[in-house]
């Protein structure tokens, strides 16, 4: 091997022996999405949030509790939506020299569905709608609070909401294709993410898509767990 070479596969080993240590902030960051998963699953048990219901639905929730209705309202699943920015990057960097332009576009979209979902859940909004209508004087506030409630709430259920759901659905496919491509990730792995995003869109299915998709949750809880090991892997 001429020397020019044996130069190039040392700078490429050099490159990835630096990415160690997001590989292993991917891998933590995986865990810590499952343990969120679990924690708000518990907490739709313990406190069935008013999924159907009205604003003024809500605002009692909150001022039974406002950690509750925080947590009800998603707020955790907003930071399970940072963390997979996080690892987005590291299965970016892991799996780039596979297929470029589908790594590339798996972590715009990921990020575009991150930030689609954080805005289409305003917890702390709507604590504080919550609390002004407790504190209006007059049926003419408490009007003019509860038709803001119903705005987040649109915005709850609405098109940031369903961009973000189907982003999130593509991607898995995308990273899924390109981990079947390589030796890096097992194709188990890649096949039970497709499992979930198959599973996101019974979503859409009338009357039992629901149930459809709630396996999803479990497909994907598994494949954190699956990544995170191998990430962790990779960062040794």
């Amino acid at each position: 091997m001429s020397q020019l070479n044996l130069n190039q596969v040392t700078d490429a080993q050099m490159a990835d022996a630096s990415w160690k240590k997001l590989y292993k902030i991917g891998g933590v960051a995986a865990l810590m999405m499952v343990v969120i998963i679990l924690i708000q699953f518990i907490v739709f048990i313990a406190w069935p949030p008013p999924l159907e219901g009205s604003a003024i639905d809500w605002f009692k929730l909150f001022q039974e509790s406002w950690l509750v209705g925080l947590l009800s309202f998603e707020l955790l699943m907003i930071v399970y939506a940072a963390l997979s920015i996080l690892l987005a990057l590291a299965l970016f960097i892991a799996l780039r020299r596979v297929n470029q332009p589908l790594t590339a576009i798996y972590l715009a979209l990921s990020i575009i569905g991150v930030m689609a979902f954080i805005a289409a859940r305003p917890a702390f909004e709507m604590l504080y709608l919550s609390n002004q209508y407790t504190a209006a004087a007059t049926d003419v506030q408490r009007s003019m609070f509860l038709a803001a409630g119903e705005g987040m709430l649109a915005t709850f259920h609405g098109t940031t909401f369903h961009v973000s759901y189907i982003l999130g659905s593509i991607t898995g496919l995308i990273i899924s294709v390109v981990m079947l491509r390589s030796n890096i990730f097992s194709k188990a792995t890649a096949y039970v993410r497709i499992a979930s995003s198959i599973c996101d869109f019974g979503l859409y299915v009338p009357t039992i898509g629901i149930f459809i998709s709630m396996f999803s949750v479990v497909f994907l809880l598994i494949w954190n767990i699956m990544i995170a090991r191998r990430l962790f892997q990779l960062g040794r």
